[in-house]
């Protein structure tokens, strides 16, 4: 039985119906999450961020892509590996930083780290350390908003590493039933901490799954910003209608290990030489010369000030005093 997929045919960003003001926004949201992977690297290696972080480099064309079709008022649901879906939908890079850094001044106050961000106002609900439980919270959200009657969706991120767990299929599962307005969205990004893709999923392609529950599926290429931009549109579209879930598989690649410092001696040559071949704000460089109104020029403009931004949420963040200790007994109990 093969899952069914939407008519998407994506020939370039013009064949996608990609705006220049689209395009800007899909590339400064691009240049921004990779120079906030870059800079964490960077201060991570030089002892300046407390416990462990997860980096999306290479993956920035998924979360850029996906978010941009959504409103204020919808709300995605994150991994450990969150980043760049929260930028995408538009939490604060300096409050992450702050987060990041260990100071008050984060989301979380500093005690949340990397794998905790969330902004609830900008529909954030959360990046999540345990595997798979973003699919649960996400149909918890998508549950609250059909039962207010409104008309927003959510969208459920999570990684090939995830697609076996229990969670997932019961989460796809009571979606299908309810005809909840979620996408699915599955970054295969070839590797589920240590083991590559083919030694734990039964399929070639996540998106097979969805056959079984009834609703579409499709996979895309998760370096292809506008291709994947296209394809989310469509399920959010869709789900808004009262269409219910779709399942979106996007194939991309990331270019650091599992965690900073991860040895990654599973890792063929071959493998460390795709991050040196496949970059998706490269490919949506070459992309932009086929949309209409939008000047090469703009594009550097646009990366210097994506930069220039995330460089000095890194430096206030890290210019922060560092909570006293006595904060650490603060916000355990509810006050009477």
């Amino acid at each position: 039985m093969k899952s069914r997929a939407f008519n998407v045919s994506v020939p370039g960003a013009q064949g996608a119906g990609i705006s220049a003001d689209v395009a800007r926004r899909l590339f400064r949201t691009m240049c921004e999450i990779r120079r906030f992977e870059e800079v964490a690297s960077e201060r991570y290696k030089l002892g300046e961020l407390p416990g462990f972080i997860h980096l999306s480099l290479g993956q920035e064309a998924c979360a850029a892509g996906a978010c941009a079709t959504l409103e204020r008022g919808d709300y995605i649901t994150s991994t450990h590996r969150g980043h760049g879906h929260c930028l995408a939908k538009g939490a604060d890079p300096a409050r992450m930083m702050a987060e990041l850094f260990a100071k008050a001044q984060g989301y979380g106050k500093g005690r949340g780290g990397s794998m905790h961000i969330a902004d609830v106002a900008a529909g954030v609900l959360g990046a999540n350390g345990i595997v798979g439980q973003s699919m649960g919270l996400g149909i918890g959200a998508a549950l609250s908003l059909q039962v207010q009657g409104r008309n927003n969706v959510v969208i459920a991120f999570f990684g090939e590493g995830a697609s076996g767990a229990g969670i997932a299929h019961e989460a796809m599962n009571m979606a299908a039933i309810w005809k909840l307005p979620i996408i699915f969205f599955c970054e295969a990004n070839a590797f589920a901490e240590l083991s590559p893709f083919g030694t734990h999923v039964s399929v070639p392609d996540v998106a097979q799954r969805a056959a079984a529950y009834g609703f579409p599926g499709i996979t895309v290429d998760g370096e292809d910003v506008f291709a994947v931009y296209a394809t989310v549109r469509q399920a959010v579209e869709r789900a808004r209608r009262g269409g219910g879930p779709a399942l979106v598989e996007a194939k991309t690649f990331r270019w650091h290990g599992h965690y900073e410092g991860d040895p990654q001696n599973y890792k063929s040559d071959a493998d460390h030489a795709k991050a040196q071949t496949f970059d998706p704000i490269s490919l949506a460089r070459q992309q932009a010369a086929d949309v209409p109104g939008l000047k090469a020029h703009e594009l550097d403009d646009i990366e210097s000030k994506a930069r220039g931004r995330i460089d000095a949420a890194a430096a206030w963040a890290a210019g922060l005093q560092s909570p006293p200790a006595s904060a650490l007994t603060e916000d355990v109990y509810a006050e009477a």
